[in-house]
């Protein structure tokens, strides 16, 4: 037998661990950068997103040989660091090459926030070697996740066994919008000091988040950036059926706070998919597209939001190539592989189609006939009147 206890705070109850967070600028106020750093390298599980346009930090993070132990994560919001190419993934190599003051094995950067912009590595730098390496704060470093968040999603339990040993298992989250099931537009982070083996890990989280993470929805979307990651210090005791539960209860709590957190027709808009593998992929992109509430509320916005477009097509299950896809809102080109980042001049153009009370949004998918053309409108969800400068 064993008792499950819920503890005040969270991280912090978690042995061999480490991590605060800190504002670097991104943010207007509050924290927008954070770490997670251990005594010694640790076993780490994790889950990622089903998106094919997968961001660079988990691209990052797949390159490690598999097994692979670590001692630090690096944290930042505001910036998803999606779609950024081989880039985007050189820049977190320079930024964790360059932090000071600790030695890091297999240094792991995770991400959440605007698709298509590179990381601004000086600024990040600068801040992180700012950081007390020594602190232990985990309010900061879930504040520092937080992007459309209204509150703050932290939990932690400390399970006795019956046998009188004990261990800590703690965990932060973020997400509010883009909950689908499969993930959710989240960053999920698990600390234990309970000494599971790592097959246990890898199983038992996959299980949990089958169970948890996979069963809730807000809006049907699947971001690019998803993780949900588990790190175990395993210097206290250990119970698999303890252990088990115990997760299970956390991820289920966390995933229940991103419901909670959830978001709340002036326009017309024909999606037009074209370029797709055939006529069947391109009605179910161009399908997906007119339905994605998470589209309709930056159509409500006239926000020139093609992070999300792509993120749609990438989710739904069909064959395309991020180096292929061209967006065009009318006849303005919002993303190619040429023109990945928008810059002001076609910003403000991509605006002004928006205005319009029809407009069509073209995507180009460069692999074969396959077209359709899929109608919708806007929707104004309180979410978009709170986070109207949210892209991912």
């Amino acid at each position: 037998m064993f008792d499950i206890i819920s503890l005040k705070n969270g991280l912090e109850n978690v042995e061999g661990f480490y991590f605060d967070g800190l504002n670097s600028g991104f943010k207007k106020s509050g924290n927008d950068l954070g770490f997670i750093r251990s005594d010694a390298p640790v076993d780490v599980s994790a889950i990622f997103t089903s998106n094919k346009f997968k961001a660079a930090p988990i691209r990052h993070f797949l390159r490690y040989k598999s097994g692979f132990k670590t001692n630090f994560v690096l944290l930042n919001s505001k910036n998803a660091n999606a779609m950024t190419g081989e880039a985007g993934i050189s820049d977190i190599d320079e930024i964790l090459a360059a932090i000071k003051g600790i030695k890091m094995e297999n240094p792991i950067m995770s991400s959440t926030g605007v698709i298509g912009y590179r990381l601004k590595k000086e600024k990040i730098i600068e801040a992180a070697n700012k950081f007390d390496f020594n602190a232990q704060n985990s309010d900061a470093v879930a504040t520092a996740i937080m992007t459309t968040d209204t509150i703050k999603k932290e939990i932690a339990f400390r399970v006795e066994l019956e046998n009188g040993e004990s261990f800590c298992i703690a965990g932060i989250c973020k997400g509010a919008g883009m909950i689908n099931p499969a993930l959710a537009t989240m960053l999920c982070y698990i600390l234990t000091d309970a000494n599971i083996p790592k097959s246990d890990m890898d199983d038992l989280l996959r299980e949990s988040v089958e169970m948890s993470f996979n069963c809730v929805s807000v809006d049907g979307d699947t971001s690019t950036n998803d993780t949900v990651m588990l790190l175990a210090s395993k210097t206290k005791a250990y119970d698999k059926l303890a252990f088990k539960t115990a997760l299970n209860i956390l991820t289920k709590e966390l995933s229940l706070l991103l419901v909670k957190d959830g978001e709340g027709s002036n326009k017309v808009v024909a999606f037009e998919v074209f370029g797709a593998k055939d006529d069947a992929q391109a009605k179910k992109a161009a399908k997906a597209l007119s339905n994605s509430p998470l589209v309709k509320t930056a159509i409500f916005g006239e926000d020139p939001n093609w992070g999300r477009i792509a993120s749609t097509i990438g989710a739904c299950g069909i064959d395309c190539d991020a180096q292929k896809l061209v967006i065009k809102y009318d006849d303005c080109v919002v993303y190619s592989a040429e023109f990945p980042e928008l810059d002001a001049e076609r910003e403000k153009a991509a605006h002004e189609v928006m205005t319009h009370e029809s407009f069509k949004i073209s995507c180009n998918l460069g692999l074969g006939e396959g077209k359709f053309t899929a109608y919708g409108c806007d929707l104004s969800y309180d979410y978009v009147k709170i986070n109207a400068d949210y892209r991912s």
